[in-house]
């Protein structure tokens, strides 16, 4: 096997976790760097002091399906079977999270743009349709409402 098969062969790292810590943007830039990337990607959600036309969110509760975690590094691992893909980093955040807090950090590293732009997008948007987290929204004055049953 030459030098260029053992090049083709490498497997893209893949980092995905449900946790309760903090998240950190740092750490998802550690987890998929590469030598052979030219470029990453980093999609950061954040809680918003608004949801669903409704002012004055305070604070968001986030619970996650026990499955959750398995789907979430099925479809990392889609990603990282993608051309030219060297790195995928998902990690969502669960328990109760503050206005500004990271909620989910997802990164792709990739030979080029498009790729890891690609990558980036596909794994935001595959997280956010089929992986099970939940999230109890508290608005000021007490009410809530539940987002994502």
């Amino acid at each position: 096997m030459g030098q260029n098969d053992a090049v083709s062969e490498q497997r893209a790292t893949v980092v995905t976790d449900i946790r309760e810590s903090a998240l950190s943007v740092d750490e998802a830039l550690r987890a998929v760097a590469s030598p052979r990337a030219g470029a990453v990607t980093i999609f950061v959600g954040t809680v918003r002091e608004h949801d669903e036309g409704r002012e004055g969110v305070t604070e968001l509760g986030y619970s996650a399906h026990p499955e959750a975690l398995a789907l979430l590094g099925q479809i990392a691992g889609r990603v990282a079977a993608g051309t030219q893909v060297h790195g995928v980093y998902a990690v969502h955040r669960v328990g109760q999270l503050a206005v500004g807090d990271l909620a989910v950090v997802c990164a792709v590293s990739a030979e080029h743009r498009a790729e890891a732009f690609e990558g980036g997008r596909r794994l935001i948007e595959e997280l956010k349709a089929q992986v099970p987290v939940w999230k109890r929204q508290e608005y000021a004055g007490g009410e809530h409402t539940w987002v994502g049953l």
